[in-house]
């Protein structure tokens, strides 16, 4: 079978519409221009990798020149079909990070352990395949306690075509752990040093709150700026706010404390707080800035105090136009911060701020780290002009480079990218709705009265949950209007109708509706006694990555008053 003139009588067909009557016979050349002037030829120019041999010995005495197929591509070296060799490979210092979940049949998560395996030593085996026996220890208070023992088989697939000997497996690891221990050493001795210099400014810094090292759930103090990385959420989360939305959802649990005194502190790398959709006010924190520094924004982890002086992390966004914008991870709020002047007369009007924050310690971001050093480190008060030296106080970027960017050993691994939500949305909804309905009728027998459904009512609460979740995400109220006037529709002149929305993060049915009946709005509805009442409940599930969502629920009535 001649395949080449298949192909040509194939082509020939889709392009001879173009040529006039007496050109319908096609030369090679009239082939070519009509497929670079459908984009073809470039298209696959670009996806083309060319690998140049080693031609010297024709050309002792002249250089190679790249060979042009036209002005805009040419001929370049590439490996990309290769893999990379042993030793290629053993330079990459990036180990594989594990962390186990623990899930009880409520659907509550526990982080059991987190454990970081260098992987490199399977680089020294014979046939590429090697046998480890790990220990996984606890986690936060419990860092020192082993919670069991792992057998991990590592196999390198395709096969080296040549492998190191283990000497020299293990000889660069030696060097990488001096080497990282060196550059750990020197960042505490700088970070000492800046300390005592931010301390000299100003004897009340001591009782700042700034941080320059954290705990992670191993128990291991890690510069503060290594928690951050910009993160692309591709095609998962589609703005900025989507994205504080996301983090918003994704549950808020302090770490556990034993005994009494003050917070335990823990701060979760990325992944840790990812797998088990929950963590403190510092992990969302972290993961916001992330994200909004993945969406090109210059943003920063704030460092400080909310009412009652209660520690807390929040995220701030410096804008072109030098608005400075606070971001609440754990409620998805923005707002404006506008420094009122302490130095205005008594008399002058000073705009009251609606953001729950008290001080500011530091601010930081994986490239900067900067302490106030401003008169009041109240946040109502501080300019955040962050290149003014008088009132930030920055720490050396070459210093953080040094132990945070990417690549460092001392750094985290690179973050894992955000995985879809694997709910289905409109099945969860379904099942909670259910659930909910059969435990209110469950309790409205327990008091002595009968339920009946209005189906139609159910549905007609839809579009308020959808409003709700809008505005929850974009701060813009819209589509109430329609809502109201279905409502007035279906409730007949005489009748009372009352709705009660509530707003959850997790898919546990008997646990919202424990909730829902501490409040005394539901509880009225839910235990509604009069003549023609009806009862109606609508659930809408909102998934976002990391099979995080939120969950609306809204409980309504309807029923004829009597005087």
């Amino acid at each position: 079978m001649d395949v080449h003139g298949r192909i040509r009588e194939i082509l020939a067909e889709t392009i001879r519409e173009e040529l006039a009557p007496d050109q319908q016979h096609l030369s090679t050349e009239d082939l070519i221009k009509a497929l670079r002037r459908r984009g073809i030829i470039d298209d696959v120019m670009k996806e083309l990798n060319f690998v140049t041999e080693n031609v010297d010995q024709e050309l002792p005495s002249s250089p190679k020149q790249p060979v042009g197929f036209d002005k805009q591509s040419t001929l370049k070296k590439s490996d990309g079909t290769r893999m990379a060799d042993s030793t290629t490979m053993l330079s990459i210092s990036d180990p594989i990070h594990m962390v186990l979940i623990k899930t009880d049949i409520f659907g509550e998560t526990t982080l059991v352990a987190s454990y970081f395996l260098e992987w490199r030593s399977v680089l020294g085996s014979e046939n590429g395949v090697t046998n480890l026996t790990v220990e996984l220890m606890g986690v936060g208070t419990e860092s020192k306690v082993s919670v069991g023992i792992l057998n991990i088989k590592l196999e390198m697939y395709p096969p080296l075509n040549q492998t190191l000997s283990q000497e020299v497996v293990n000889t660069q690891l030696a060097l990488e752990r001096q080497k990282t221990a060196e550059k750990e050493r020197l960042f505490l001795v700088y970070a000492k040093q800046w300390w005592r210099e931010y301390l000299q400014i100003r004897p009340s810094h001591n009782s700042r709150l700034v941080k320059i090292f954290a705990q992670d759930e191993n128990g291991v103090n890690r510069p503060v700026c290594s928690y951050i990385k910009p993160l692309r959420a591709g095609r998962l989360l589609d703005t900025p706010r989507q994205a504080a939305r996301f983090v918003n959802v994704l549950g808020y649990e302090r770490a556990p404390v034993i005994g009494g005194g003050g917070k335990q502190e823990q701060w979760c790398t990325l992944l840790a707080f990812l797998c088990r959709n929950k963590g403190d006010c510092e992990d969302h924190a972290n993961l916001l800035c992330s994200l909004l520094l993945g969406y090109g924004l210059e943003a920063f982890v704030c460092v400080g105090t909310k009412a009652k002086a209660v520690p807390h992390a929040w995220v701030m966004t410096c804008g072109t136009d030098g608005t400075i914008t606070f971001w609440e991870s754990l409620t998805g709020h923005r707002y404006i911060h506008k420094p009122i002047n302490p130095d205005e007369p008594p008399l002058a009007e000073q705009a009251k701020p609606l953001y729950p924050y008290r001080t500011i310690g530091c601010v930081f971001n994986h490239q900067m780290f900067l302490g106030n050093c401003q008169p009041s480190d109240a946040v109502e008060t501080c300019i955040f002009d962050l290149n003014d030296e008088s009132k930030w106080k920055p720490m050396s970027e070459e210093a953080i480079k040094s132990v945070c960017a990417p690549g460092a050993t001392t750094s985290l691994p690179p973050f894992p990218p955000l995985c879809a939500s694997t709910i289905d949305a409109s099945v969860t909804s379904n099942e909670i709705e259910m659930q909910l309905r059969l435990l209110v009728s469950e309790h409205r027998k327990d008091l002595g009265l009968t339920t009946v459904w209005e189906d139609q009512l159910s549905y007609l609460l839809s579009p308020a949950l959808a409003s709700y979740e809008f505005e929850r995400t974009t701060s813009i109220s819209a589509g109430n209007e329609e809502f109201q006037d279905a409502i007035r529709r279906a409730v007949p002149d005489g009748h009372t109708f009352k709705g009660f929305p509530i707003h959850f993060v997790y898919r546990n049915a008997r646990r919202a509706f424990a909730t829902c009946l501490r409040s005394p709005f539901c509880e009225e509805i839910i235990c509604c006694r009069g003549d023609q009442v009806r009862l109606a409940v609508r659930v809408r599930v909102f998934t976002y990555p990391e099979s995080a969502c939120a969950v609306w629920i809204m409980f309504a009535c309807k029923y004829r008053s009597v005087l």
